[in-house]
């Protein structure tokens, strides 16, 4: 048999130590007691959110401080992102109202002109439907060359990105479907 030396006595012991006060602390009286003095949330206002982009739902939390974002972090507890994040979710906090750097109103340079004006939203929607539907009713197709009814424009396209969240692309291909737009493509196959 071997003879019990001085740092084999040190390790045995630190191990019955440790095991002793472990299992004091997984009584569910102590973990209740560490779990009221160190929180593991934020003491700011926690929001837990689902990203709007890309279809993927990753989870995150928000930390909301006097009704505005401070924080974004992925969730560690969500089974999707586990606490990642991609930049397309951490931005969320850019999409704010009080964002100082996010415009509010719609710049326009005319065509050919070189200074940038300010419109309304109204101006620039009623700009927008004007123009689509006259480039529509000037390119529409109703049959082909064989006589079969196509009713489409090929003068119109319509190009998708990820920035939209699923309910925005699936009422955005329906309205170009309903216009006949055939060239319907997203920026990810491109």
């Amino acid at each position: 048999m071997r003879e019990l030396t001085r740092r084999d006595f040190l390790k045995a012991s630190g191990a019955g130590v440790s095991g002793a006060i472990l299992a004091g602390l997984l009584r569910p009286d102590v973990l209740n007691a560490l779990q009221q003095l160190t929180p593991l949330r934020k003491r700011r206002g926690e929001i837990i959110t689902i990203c709007p982009y890309d279809a993927s739902g990753c989870g995150f939390i928000v930390d909301v401080q006097d009704g505005k974002v401070v924080n974004i972090e992925g969730d560690p507890d969500h089974p999707i992102n586990e606490g990642g994040g991609c930049s397309k979710g951490q931005s969320i906090r850019e999409l704010a109202s009080y964002n100082p750097q996010r415009l509010n109103n719609v710049l326009y340079r005319a065509p050919n002109g070189a200074d940038w004006e300010e419109k309304s939203w109204d101006w620039t929607i009623d700009r927008i439907a004007r123009r689509v539907k006259d480039t529509r009713d000037t390119s529409f197709i109703a049959s082909n060359s064989g006589g079969t009814v196509v009713s489409r424009t090929e003068a119109i396209a319509n190009l998708g990105g990820s920035a939209l969240d699923n309910e925005g692309c699936y009422a955005l291909a329906k309205f170009a479907r309903s216009l006949g737009v055939v060239y319907l493509e997203h920026h990810a196959r491109i």
